[in-house]
């Protein structure tokens, strides 16, 4: 029995609402465009290769609770992000559909988030949050305390990261061509339902560019969990420890560490938005 649904489908597959379809076609030959790239690639590669270059390879070894440093960043990274991702794509969506004269105001907020330096938006958290603010000491009556704990540390990583997620996701919505959903809506479908199988397809590429963003920045947040959540220590702040009681070699031993787990998550990523190109 056909879906109500299968006509949307069909839509899609045939390309109706692809965007990007010919855009290799439209793109303009630019000989010279190699020329131009080098100076980013170069900044971009040369500290890596320093890196490659000056390790102690020979005696390569990490330091002591390098392991559980990179357990945090992971297993709490990993339950940030999807928090910044259900939190983040209602903003993301309301921004891009909303005529609401609070726009602006939920516009402002977002930026004052990016532009705030990391170790200010952590003395902000603890003034909020902390065990003498005023919200802080609400929660710990009730047992929900945020004072160097995992909670803590989770709330940092989604307040450092989820800003860059809401403006990339933002932009990739109000990509989504409006005729696509008005043409679901035409063949049956709604609310969620066009959410679902137009919106969320349409938006995708931004919406995993905003989540790699996203995912970087929580990976290597420092300043937010320097001030607000130092324990449990993730991969940032154990690479401060490490060249205050260690030395550089042991840097360089958890930043390869840091690479190896923490990359293949945004190359799964771009690999996937590949393959749907």
């Amino acid at each position: 029995m056909a879906s109500i649904t299968d006509p949307i489908k069909q839509e899609l597959r045939a390309g109706m609402v692809r965007p990007g379809a010919s855009r290799a076609r439209r793109v303009p030959s630019m000989p010279a465009l190699p020329f131009f790239i080098l100076p980013a690639c170069l900044l971009c590669v040369l500290p890596f290769a320093v890196l490659l270059w000056q390790t102690g390879w020979s005696d390569f070894h990490f330091a002591y609770g390098d392991g559980d440093a990179v357990e945090v960043s992971m297993s709490l990274g990993l339950i940030s992000i999807i928090l910044i991702f259900l939190l983040g794509t209602p903003v993301a969506l309301w921004l891009a559909r909303t005529r609401s004269r609070l726009k602006p105001l939920v516009e402002l907020a977002v930026l004052a988030v990016l532009l705030t330096p990391p170790l200010g938006m952590g003395i902000v958290l603890l003034s909020v949050y902390g065990p003498y603010a005023t919200v802080g000491s609400l929660l710990g009556r009730i047992g929900l305390e945020l004072n160097n704990n995992a909670g803590a540390f989770i709330l940092s990583q989604v307040y450092g990261g989820i800003a860059y997620f809401i403006m990339a996701a933002s932009a990739a919505f109000e990509g989504v061509p409006v005729d696509a959903e008005e043409a679901a809506m035409v063949l049956g479908a709604r609310g969620f339902q066009i959410f679902r199988l137009v919106t969320l397809p349409l938006a995708a590429r931004g919406l995993a560019a905003g989540l790699i963003v996203a995912w970087v920045r929580v990976i290597g947040e420092f300043g937010i969990v320097t001030i607000f959540a130092y324990f449990p220590q993730g991969i940032p702040v154990k690479l401060y420890v490490n060249l205050q009681n260690d030395g550089i070699d042991q840097v360089y031993a958890l930043l390869w560490l840091m690479l190896a787990v923490t990359l293949p998550l945004p190359l799964a990523g771009l690999a996937l938005l590949k393959r749907r190109n």
